[in-house]
């Protein structure tokens, strides 16, 4: 790889290598879609002739164009890039950019991945590095942020590595009983099936990296435990890697209890999204409570993604930031009214003080002279 850069015109000249024509129509896909891709999601201009790149744009932009251009290109060693991961490299070069001064200084995870029987997961951008090596270090992990940010499928995927690498002995996933707009009484069998459906992320990134057959037989024996968090009451979990998911649905006194059955030896992943709670009205959750809690205690670790980190179609950032947006405002809005109806309330409490503080109009009495 050689690059010229003048920075002045903010313009990167650089090679790619080794020159093979079959990679390089990999890189930039029929008629060049993956290209224009590129320039429309970055904001930058790219001309290519053969292996020989030229990216205009803003610095940052530029930086993230090359780096991005090298990664697919590195992929397209091991097979052929699709759309998709283009669009997953493009999420990680939005991450990379906000975080340039960060990694200038040293402060990069370099090359995390996930070892599973059946695949290599590879975490995309800073956060879902940080959150991995997070994982590894802590015993108490907690990943909060919007779907598709790959919070729940990386937990599961460090649980089966640490289960394969014998460092526990059982993977536990547990999710609280609360509906999302349905009711769980409809549903056919016990409260653990009755949660099944709700677990189906977990089932499907489990039979990806051990196969169906697999988890069915660690099922069975155990190994793998699908639990309603009910259940996890006057239990002590020892050696254990622990999930609970959807963990914005707990209340405070169930997010207590889970959080002090960790035993030793175990590892505990909390996933959630405190903008999608289930819970009755006036029902605080306990995900939003435990992060005023343990703010400040020290051997636990927090990860939070936002909206650039969601790794799945284009438009569900764009539809989490639209969400984000919307709220803020609408939460200004009832900031306004609430000041509003405050000054009203003191204009009419300030009226009725000055009444009653009127002096009585006293009624003159005849007198003889």
């Amino acid at each position: 790889m050689s690059h010229q850069s003048q920075q002045a015109n903010r313009i990167l000249n650089m090679t790619l290598e080794p020159a093979d024509p079959q990679r390089l129509a990999s890189l930039t896909g029929q008629r060049d879609e993956h290209l224009k891709l590129i320039e429309s999601r970055l904001g930058v201009t790219l001309r290519n002739r053969g292996n020989d790149f030229q990216i205009a744009g803003p610095a940052a932009a530029v930086k993230a164009t090359a780096n991005v251009l090298e990664h697919l290109y590195r992929e397209t060693g091991a097979g052929e890039v699709d759309a998709e991961t283009v669009h997953l490299f493009l999420q990680e070069s939005g991450v990379e950019a906000l975080v340039e001064a960060a990694e200038d200084q040293g402060a990069t995870y370099g090359d995390v991945v996930i070892r599973t029987p059946k695949v290599l997961v590879r975490p995309r951008g800073f956060n879902q590095q940080g959150y991995v090596t997070e994982m590894r270090n802590h015993d108490i992990n907690f990943g909060i942020g919007p779907a598709g940010t790959g919070k729940t499928y990386l937990a599961v995927a460090a649980a089966v590595e640490a289960l394969n690498n014998n460092e526990v002995r059982r993977i536990l996933l547990v999710r609280p009983a609360v509906e999302a707009g349905e009711k769980l009484g409809f549903l056919p069998g016990d409260l653990a099936q009755k949660i099944d459906p709700y677990l189906r992320p977990l089932y499907d990134a489990l039979y990806e990296m051990l196969g169906f057959e697999h988890v069915n037989k660690m099922i069975e024996r155990q190994i793998i435990e699908i639990a309603p968090l009910a259940y996890m009451r006057g239990r002590t979990l020892n050696n254990a890697y622990i999930i609970l998911d959807e963990s914005q649905n707990t209340t405070r006194e169930q997010m207590k209890m889970f959080l002090t059955r960790i035993g030793f030896g175990s590892t505990a992943v909390i996933t959630g999204d405190v903008s999608q709670v289930d819970l009755p009205r006036g029902t605080q959750s306990g995900l939003a409570h435990v992060m005023e809690v343990l703010k400040d205690t020290p051997g636990i670790s927090i990860t939070r993604f936002l909206a650039k980190d969601v790794v799945r179609h284009p438009l569900v950032q764009r539809i989490v930031e639209a969400y984000d947006t919307f709220e803020a405002a609408e939460e200004q809005q009832e900031g306004e009214r609430r000041e509003q109806r405050q000054a009203e309330r003191e204009a009419r409490m300030a009226a009725l003080n000055a009444q009653s503080n009127v002096p009585p109009v006293s009624t003159p009495t005849g007198g003889s002279q």
